[in-house]
């Protein structure tokens, strides 16, 4: 199985816009970008992806093998000791606790393929794409696709680097970003909490380091609307 896509446009495009300067000491819950969308379809165009130095290239390419159930330890270390995962499931707030959930994968699911993805935005700290995977479950014969928009941002200690890492890794499947409050946010840090300490991988015992890394309470939105979460309308079309 394919665990990347190397479809681009023709032309590398990195824009020099910075969007955490001198940000780099402060912990991944400060590198949090927050944007709504028009509508919840993220479907990508591989065939209009910006083009990545092949520093930024091979990023991509432990993420999209990571989302298709091939974790290695090499891979997680794409993510520095203090990052955040954001999910519609998960809210992980060390590399520690995002070892458990890129690890747990395999167990839940016998395959993720990527079907394509899109870069829309290469800022010198923030790359966005459109990502489509399909998820088949391990325990039942069934499939399912889908869409997101994926926020990579960047630590800036690393962007001039030949090993970048990510800060805040979030993946939003819908029009309206997280709010981070109510039940729903308590059982996405709860699973985040749980899921390593039950697991018995050694290569999640390697991240164990991780679990005293430096943090920060999440910050609440509100809803997760435009106006109420200080999530502006972005058009990634």
């Amino acid at each position: 199985m394919s665990s990347s896509n190397t479809t681009t446009a023709p032309h590398e495009t990195t824009s020099p816009k910075e969007n955490f300067p001198n940000m780099s000491s402060q912990p991944g819950e400060a590198f949090e970008v927050r944007q709504t969308a028009p509508s919840d379809d993220y479907t990508p165009i591989p065939a209009n992806s910006i083009k990545l130095s092949p520093a930024r290239q091979a990023l991509m390419d432990d993420i999209i093998a990571l989302y298709s159930c091939e974790p290695t330890i090499e891979r997680v270390k794409r993510y520095t000791p203090d990052c955040v995962y954001d999910d519609q499931f998960v809210y992980a707030n060390d590399r520690y606790k995002m070892a458990g959930q890129w690890f747990a994968l395999p167990k839940l699911f016998r395959e993720s393929k990527n079907e394509g993805y899109e870069v829309v935005v290469n800022d010198k700290d923030l790359i966005q794409f459109k990502n489509e995977q399909t998820w088949t479950f391990r325990l039942i014969p069934k499939s399912t696709t889908i869409n997101a928009l994926v926020s990579l941002s960047l630590d800036p200690a690393t962007t001039s680097s030949d090993f970048i890492q990510v800060k805040y890794h979030k993946d939003q499947a819908n029009d309206k970003d997280y709010s981070h409050s109510g039940l729903g946010f308590h059982f996405k840090k709860w699973q985040a909490d749980n899921v390593a300490k039950h697991m018995d991988a050694e290569e999640v015992k390697v991240f164990e380091g991780d679990k005293g890394a430096g943090k920060m309470e999440p910050k609440v939105w509100g809803s997760g609307a435009a106006e109420e979460g200080k999530a502006p309308v972005k058009d990634f079309t």
